[in-house]
């Protein structure tokens, strides 16, 4: 029976979760959390066959929380389940330890499958994934721009393509409207852009997000 932990802040996403795991009779959901900090107590209590997260939550989440939940339990598998598309995300969730990385909107159809794959010791990708990770190898000189951000930088980059002011960053990701501006200064250094339209169009030209998503 494979112990299955959610981990969203939506109430509303971990019950239509538990929905289409119900009817499984060889996994469970044994518990449930809605951030980074009750995600640990529960990990580091019980024992868990797999952890379906969201890559983007309040606090400590996201790659962090990845990083933290395999340096205490290295043989865990994490499967990554968010409402962003195969982006970069996707590619930094895997090399952050992640075991597997599902979009929200193709859960219903592929989240039993990913869940048993991960929980067997493999790694569930898609093969536009997989092409990413590839491409993500190649020598730094060749590399997008976008790639070379930190997992922070590239957080804060895609909360201020929809939208978010430093401020709403900074409440979010509880981190100083200073700290974040300092990011904002180095993400567009790195980019080579001068403002957020730029970093925009660089987005939509990259793949990185649809222009229907924008604020």
């Amino acid at each position: 029976m494979i112990r299955v932990l959610l981990v969203d802040d939506h109430t509303i996403l971990r019950e239509g979760l538990k929905q289409i795991l119900a009817d499984c009779k060889d996994m469970v959901v044994g518990g449930e959390a809605k951030n980074g900090i009750e995600a640990l107590e529960k990990v580091r209590e019980s024992e868990w066959g797999v952890v379906v997260m969201d890559i983007s939550m309040p606090g400590r989440g996201g790659i962090e929380l990845i990083r933290q939940i395999k340096a205490e339990k290295a043989k865990l598998p994490v499967l990554i389940l968010s409402m962003h598309k195969e982006d970069q995300y996707a590619v930094r969730s895997l090399k952050a330890g992640a075991s597997g990385y599902l979009s929200k909107e193709s859960a219903s159809s592929l989240l039993v499958a990913a869940i048993r794959k991960v929980a067997g010791g493999g790694i569930f990708v898609s093969p536009e994934m997989a092409e990413r990770l590839v491409y993500s190898l190649r020598p730094e000189s060749n590399a997008p721009p976008h790639t070379l951000l930190s997992d922070r930088e590239y957080q804060i980059f895609m909360l201020m393509l929809h939208g978010s002011s430093i401020t709403d960053i900074a409440d979010e990701l509880s981190l100083s409207v200073k700290t974040v501006s300092t990011h904002k200064t180095h993400i567009q250094h790195k980019m080579r852009v001068d403002n957020v339209p730029a970093l925009v169009k660089y987005a939509i030209r990259h793949g990185l997000i649809d222009s229907d998503e924008l604020y």
